[in-house]
């Protein structure tokens, strides 16, 4: 194992050291074995809760260069320079034997300069919803930070109303977010800001380096993985609920999971922030939010590109949302995305499903498990507009016949199985009972969606009581 604290080192006047401060009668409750031992983590942190005792323990390798991270960000569109890690931690970043590098970043682990007056703490619930959205996520091929281990404790945290108290270690290639480059801009710290733009190219994005402009060239690559991170969630019916710039990762990952929600029945403009009033961030809007964040990111490098290298990189983001989210549903649909036949096909399907508030997953996965060669297909039940359905159905087999003469199993593109919001609560409410066993199913149900065994499991179950369901932001 290989520990190193390059943005605590490199970056010291841009972060606070801080300690962990561990929760009343700690425990650890779930381990990534997976990612774990990919990231050559000691199999021994995860023996007797010794991980609690390193993290209590302030001269250890995980706790002696812990940071908490100065950023800002427009939050609901209005800039705020007053936020930072208020309640994480970056403890270290673990260096694998191909010389990867990930952070280490420990969620909840008590006051830091940048709190505003809060307990720095989590809760469990927020917590599981998290560690399996983050997990979840990266089952299905959509980018995300990734869920390590999640502890629960004896203390309580008041939110709305009292809570058990929880960590959880998240990793990601890095935790630099818009709002890091954002608050040294508008702050004019210059210095710090050219020395984040320094640091984010040579560590993360090297390959920029090589180009005519090195700046230009990472704006552009920015823009690119947003591009495609956004077109990924809407293809699967994801809304991440608070799209708030010091929320969104320049690696172009789902990161920091507060009111999220996969569909339940198809609505288009959903809305699952009880926050977010005037549907900033309904499931609709996500694309063009991503260009107007990109937009106030693209600000902070005025010093090193024109106006019409912004404009340029900027621009790239339309056709590159558009071509991947094409490429990602024709992919569902098993349609070749080159022909320009697919997508009416595609959008008309949409249509259908937005209709009558269709489930949006399991109508999927249903397509998928349908046999093509049925001149009438059942599938026909589950719409109300049957006479419609059936000339769809007609024009969509045809197309797939036309495009391939052994269409291919969609299965794999389509999963059986998504954390619905009513399947997170269940975990919770059990979790917060003593009882981690369905946290555990859950979780090994959505990192492995796709699997047929789910097909016939009650997790693969859309639930109607949940439709339109409302989630805090609180954690």
């Amino acid at each position: 194992m290989k520990l190193t604290h390059s943005y605590a080192s490199a970056l010291s006047s841009m972060v606070s050291p801080v300690k962990p401060a561990v929760l009343k009668q700690q425990q650890l409750r779930l381990v990534n074995r997976p990612l774990a031992a990919q990231l050559g983590l000691p199999e021994a942190w995860w023996t007797d809760n010794h991980i609690t005792t390193l993290l209590a323990d302030e001269s250890s390798a995980l706790c002696e260069s812990a940071v908490a991270q100065k950023y800002g960000g427009h939050q609901f569109g209005q800039w705020n320079p007053f936020l930072g890690d208020g309640r994480g931690l970056l403890l270290a970043e673990a260096v694998d034997t191909e010389g990867k590098v990930t952070d280490l970043h420990l969620k909840g682990a008590g006051p830091t300069p940048y709190s505003r007056g809060a307990d720095g703490r989590a809760v469990l619930r927020s917590t599981i919803r998290e560690y399996i959205g983050g997990e979840a996520l990266h089952a299905l091929g959509i980018p995300s930070s990734r869920s390590l281990c999640l502890f629960s404790s004896a203390e309580t945290v008041f939110r709305e109303q009292p809570e058990q108290g929880a960590m959880m270690i998240r990793t990601c290639p890095s935790h630099i977010r818009f709002g890091h480059f954002e608050y040294f801009f508008h702050s004019g710290e210059k210095d710090k800001l050219n020395a984040l733009f320094d640091y984010t190219l040579a560590t993360h994005f090297p390959e920029c380096l090589d180009a005519a402009n090195p700046h230009l060239a990472l704006l552009t690559a920015i823009t690119l993985r947003t591009a495609r991170l956004i077109a990924l969630w809407q293809t699967h019916g994801f809304a991440h609920g608070v799209m708030n710039t010091d929320n969104m990762s320049v690696h172009g990952i789902t990161f920091d999971y507060g009111p999220y929600a996969f569909m339940d029945g198809f609505k288009a403009d959903a809305v699952f922030n009880h926050s977010d009033h005037q549907g900033r961030y309904a499931f609709d809007q996500q694309p063009g939010i991503g260009l107007w964040n990109l937009n106030v990111l693209a600000h902070c490098f005025s010093d090193h590109c024109s106006v019409d290298e912004i404009r340029s990189a900027l621009q790239r983001y339309e056709p590159a949302f558009i071509s991947q989210f094409g490429n990602a549903m024709c992919r569902r649909m098993g349609l070749e995305s080159t022909s320009p036949s697919s997508m009416p096909v595609v959008n008309q399907w949409l249509n259908m499903l937005e209709q009558q508030l269709s489930d949006y997953t399991y109508s999927f996965r249903k397509l998928a498990l349908t046999n093509l060669s049925d001149i009438s297909c059942q599938l026909r039940d589950d719409f109300i507009d049957r006479e419609t359905f059936d000339n769809w159905w007609q024009n969509y087999r045809s197309l797939r016949f036309e495009q391939s003469t052994q269409p291919e199993d969609i299965r794999p593109f389509n999963p059986a199985v998504i954390p619905r919001t009513h399947l997170l609560q269940q975990a919770i409410e059990d979790a917060e009972s003593g009882d981690f066993t369905t946290c555990e199913q859950l979780l090994e149900a959505c990192t492995s969606p796709f699997d047929t065994r789910w097909d016939s499991h009650p997790f693969s179950t859309p639930s109607k009581q949940t439709r339109g369901g409302m989630l805090s932001c609180s954690s």
